[in-house]
């Protein structure tokens, strides 16, 4: 079965890699002002595939200390430091973004993902709203709202003042991730406060969702594809059109250097640590080899970008124009 629409289940090179993206002018918009001079949009980063239209929007962004503690934790920690030094990147910290993707396909808007939400906002984050007025959309403009996973930067923007943020959407979500996260057993586990987000956040839009799995079309265009390891049933999702693709990764890696020239090293936050190995490499040789564009959550923002292997991993190559013409 192709690996372009089937599921990940089974998966093997350091390069010093290119700086995060420099956006150009005509692709990326800028925070804007209001009239008092307060910043009241994040960035947000428009694209071309084919004739739909696709739209990066920058949530937020956290400096971590002490990566070692999240990124390969069963390594050396001067190993981690090395590699990050060699890219030319500080060994004692890392900027974390959050990057929900809208896109239009003429007769759906499709959010994947809702970003940090009202939790967020105190630390600077939970900026999609924003991000999707200043892009030219409304929140009630969105039709689809897709999750690739539950945890809480990708559920926390379901809900706004207790109500459903985008009020006209339906959602999509994968059934394996939901029956792990809604089973009254994980209370009492590292699991319960996820297991608490989805009951306040998710459980409350069951009626109007669709539980998919591996395969699974949510529009005409736009295909998922199980990728678990890093949740139980996190997803991954291809966007297709008129011979143009590009797949969002969501968590499959979480930094570019760190996740993907070293995809076997383990990372805190994948619940199941071989398994989400093994899911990067299935995903990103994919990705290579059909040379596509990806949009990674927490790649440096813009989070657009291609791969190449290269000795144990993968390249990072920061998209530029390919996505502009």
């Amino acid at each position: 079965m192709s690996m372009k629409r089937r599921s990940l289940m089974g998966a093997g090179t350091l390069g010093v890699l290119a700086a995060p993206s420099l956006v150009t002018g005509v692709a990326a918009a800028e925070e804007k002002k209001d009239t008092t001079g307060m910043i009241n949009a994040p960035p947000i980063r428009p694209l071309k595939l084919g004739t739909f239209k696709v739209m990066v929007v920058n949530d937020g962004t956290r400096v971590t200390e002490k990566p070692h503690e999240i990124y390969g934790t069963n390594q050396p920690e001067q190993a981690v430091a090395e590699l990050l030094q060699q890219n030319f990147l500080p060994a004692n910290a890392l900027v974390n973004s959050f990057s929900p993707v809208l896109v239009d396909t003429g007769s759906d808007v499709v959010l994947f993902d809702t970003g940090m939400g009202e939790g967020g906002r105190a630390a600077g984050m939970g900026r999609l709203l924003d991000g999707i007025r200043a892009a030219g959309y409304q929140p009630e403009q969105v039709s689809v709202v897709v999750l690739t996973h539950m945890h809480g930067d990708h559920i926390g923007g379901l809900m706004e003042a207790g109500k459903p943020a985008f009020s006209n959407a339906r959602y999509v979500m994968g059934e394996t991730e939901y029956g792990f996260w809604k089973d009254p057993s994980r209370a009492g586990t590292p699991a319960e406060n996820g297991h608490k987000a989805v009951l306040e956040k998710v459980v409350p839009l069951a009626e109007k969702t669709t539980f998919i799995a591996d395969g699974a079309e949510v529009v005409p265009g736009i295909s998922a594809i199980a990728a678990f390891g890093h949740s139980p049933g996190h997803m991954v999702f291809r966007v297709d059109f008129d011979g143009k693709a590009m797949i969002v990764t969501a968590d499959t890696a979480n930094h570019y250097v760190l996740s993907l020239q070293r995809p076997d090293w383990e990372v805190r936050f994948d619940m199941d640590k071989a398994k989400a190995a093994e899911t990067r490499r299935k995903v990103f040789d994919m990705i290579a080899s059909e040379r596509m564009p990806f949009i990674g959550y927490h790649m440096p923002f813009p989070a657009v970008g291609f791969v190449e292997k290269q000795d144990e991993g993968y390249r990072f190559v920061p998209a530029s124009y390919q996505l502009d013409i």
